[in-house]
C-alpha cells in the first residue's frame, strides 16, 4: 500500500526507493497524486514511444558530445597546426642535411676525379674526353718512335706538369681574365702586318715537349724544308740553280687556315686516343682574341674557329706533318713532268730545265692539289720566271748558283759604310727597324748561309761596329 503522504525529504524518498525499489515508488506517486487509478495495473510507454525516446537520448548524447568538441576546436587546430609545422620543418632540416651530405661527396668526388681526369676542358671540345677514348694504338706510335700514352693524365706525367696545370693550359675558355700568348704585330715584307702569338713560359715550356716528343721524331716527305734540322732557305733552293723556269706560288693563310679540327685529327691518325689528340690540339692551338676593358679589368675573348698561332714552336711541325700528303701528291706529279719541286712553309717552289714545259699546267695542278688538301693558292702570290730574269726561291737567287741579290748586298755594304762613317743613330735595315745593328748581323749572317766567304767578311765588320757601339 502506498503512502497517502509525499516523503518529508530527500532522506524519506531513498528510504522508500532502498525498500520498495523505483518503480514501486514512481507507482505510490503517480497514484497519491492521481495520474494513476488504483486498482489497476500500472501503465507502460508504448513501443513507439519508447523508440522515439532512445534515439532523442542518443541525439542528445552525440549533440553534447560535438558541443564538446566545438568548444575545443581552435584550440585543436592550432595545436594540429603547431605539430604539422614542427613536422615540416624537421622534414626540411633533414633534406636540408641530406643534401648538403649529398653535395658534399659529390665535391669531394668531382675534386679526387680531377686528380685523376679530365672531363671538361669547354664548350664544343670537351667530346673526347672520359672513359672509352682513351685507348691509343701502342704499336702504331712505337712503329713512329713517338711515346705511347692514352690518357690525359699520362700525358701530364711525361712532360712532367701535374693535371691541374695541363688543364689550366689547354682549356678553351670563351671569355678570360687570363692569356697563355702575348701577341704583337711585325711588317711583312710585301707590307701589312703579321700577328704573331707568343706563348708565355709555361705554355711554351709544354708545346717545345710536344715539338720534341711528338713532332721533331715523324718521318716527313723529302721536299719538306722549312723547320728541319740540317735544311734552310738554302737546301730549298739549291734543287732549282740553273732552271729555264722557276714557279714559286704562296699558301694564303697558311697557319690560320689550319683549324684546331685539323689539328686533333692529325694526333688522332698518328695513333693517340681521342682524349690525347683533344689535349694536344688544344695546347697547339688558340682563337682570334679580342681584348676587352670593364670596370679596370681586362677580358681576353675568343672569337672564332681554334687555329694555329704564328709564334708557337709547334706551328711550323705541324704543318709539315699535314702537309706530308701534299708533297707527295706533287713530287709524284713532278717527277713525271720533269720537273723540281721543294716546299719552304707556305713557300711552294717548282722549276723545269726544259725550255717548252707546259707552266699553265703545273699551275693548273697546283692549285688543284692545294685546294683538295685544304689550302689556298695566293692570287697574288704566283710567280713565273724564267732563265734571263733573276729567279729566286725563299730570297736566294737561284739563276747560276746560291746567291744573295746584289742590290741588296749593295745597299747592305753602303749602310754599313755609313755606320762606320757616322755611328748607327737614325739609321735602320729591315722592314722592322728597331735595333739597327742586330738587324745587320742577322742579314750578314744570312749572306754567310747563302755565300760563306762574303757573309763571314761582312759578319766581322758588324761585329767591330757593335763592340765599338755597343
Amino acid at each position: 500500500m502506498a503512502d497517502d503522504l509525499p516523503p518529508r525529504d530527500r532522506k524519506e524518498l531513498y528510504e522508500r526507493i532502498s525498500r520498495g525499489g523505483k518503480d514501486e515508488v514512481i507507482h505510490d506517486e503517480m497514484v497519491r497524486l492521481g495520474f494513476w487509478p488504483r486498482v489497476q495495473p500500472a501503465p507502460h510507454d508504448p513501443p513507439d514511444d519508447t523508440r522515439r525516446r532512445a534515439e532523442l537520448v542518443a541525439r542528445l548524447t552525440t549533440l553534447r558530445t560535438n558541443a564538446g568538441k566545438l568548444r575545443n576546436l581552435a584550440e585543436l587546430e592550432a595545436t594540429l597546426k603547431k605539430q604539422r609545422m614542427a613536422d615540416s620543418r624537421k622534414k626540411r632540416e633533414e633534406t636540408k642535411q641530406r643534401r648538403l651530405g649529398e653535395r658534399a661527396a659529390s665535391r669531394e668526388e668531382t675534386k679526387q676525379k680531377k686528380t685523376r681526369d679530365l672531363t671538361y676542358l669547354g664548350e664544343r671540345v670537351s667530346a673526347g674526353l672520359g672513359p672509352g677514348r682513351r685507348e691509343s694504338q701502342p704499336t702504331r706510335l712505337a712503329g713512329q718512335r713517338l711515346p705511347v700514352l692514352h690518357t690525359a693524365a699520362e700525358l701530364a706525367a711525361a712532360i712532367g706538369v701535374s693535371l691541374g696545370e695541363l688543364r689550366f693550359l689547354s682549356f678553351a675558355r670563351e671569355v678570360s681574365t687570363t692569356t697563355h700568348y702575348r701577341r704583337f704585330t711585325i711588317p711583312k715584307r710585301a707590307g701589312g702586318d703579321r700577328v704573331i702569338s707568343a706563348p708565355m713560359k709555361r705554355l711554351k715550356r709544354v708545346q717545345r715537349w710536344i715539338l720534341d716528343h711528338v713532332l721533331e721524331p715523324l718521318a716527313l716527305a723529302e721536299p719538306a724544308h722549312g723547320f728541319r734540322t740540317g735544311r734552310s732557305i738554302v737546301s730549298n733552293a739549291v734543287p732549282h740553280v740553273g732552271a729555264a723556269a722557276v714557279v714559286n706560288v704562296d699558301l694564303r693563310d697558311f697557319f690560320p687556315t689550319v683549324t684546331y679540327r685539323r689539328v686533333k685529327g692529325l694526333f688522332g691518325k698518328l695513333g693517340y686516343s681521342e682524349e690525347v689528340a683533344t689535349v694536344l690540339a688544344l695546347l697547339c692551338s688558340e682563337p682570334e682574341i679580342v681584348e676587352a676593358q670593364l670596370d679596370g679589368i681586362t677580358y681576353y675573348v675568343a672569337r672564332g674557329e681554334r687555329r694555329l698561332p704564328q709564334g708557337a714552336p709547334t706551328s711550323p711541325a705541324i704543318t709539315n706533318a699535314l702537309c706530308r700528303r701534299l708533297d707527295r701528291r706533287i713530287s709524284g706529279w713532278a717527277a713525271r713532268h720533269d720537273f723540281a719541286y721543294t716546299r719552304y712553309a707556305d713557300d711552294l717552289t717548282l722549276s723545269t730545265r726544259a725550255a717548252g714545259a707546259k707552266i699553265g699546267s703545273c699551275l693548273a695542278f697546283l692549285r688543284k692539289v692545294v685546294a683538295a688538301e685544304g689550302f689556298h693558292v695566293h692570287p697574288d702570290k704566283v710567280r713565273v720566271v724564267r732563265r734571263g730574269r733573276r729567279q729566286e726561291v725563299t730570297g736566294v737567287v737561284v739563276n747560276e748558283r746560291p746567291a744573295v741579290p746584289r742590290v741588296e748586298l749593295r745597299k747592305f755594304r753602303a749602310l754599313l759604310h755609313h755606320i762606320e762613317k757616322d755611328g748607327p743613330a737614325g739609321k735602320t735595315w729591315g722592314a722592322g727597324g728597331g735595333d739597327v745593328l742586330a738587324s745587320a748581323l742577322g742579314f750578314a749572317s744570312f749572306v754567310a748561309m747563302v755565300d760563306p766567304a762574303k757573309g763571314a767578311a761582312l759578319r766581322a765588320r758588324v761585329l767591330a761596329l757593335r763592340a765599338k757601339y755597343p
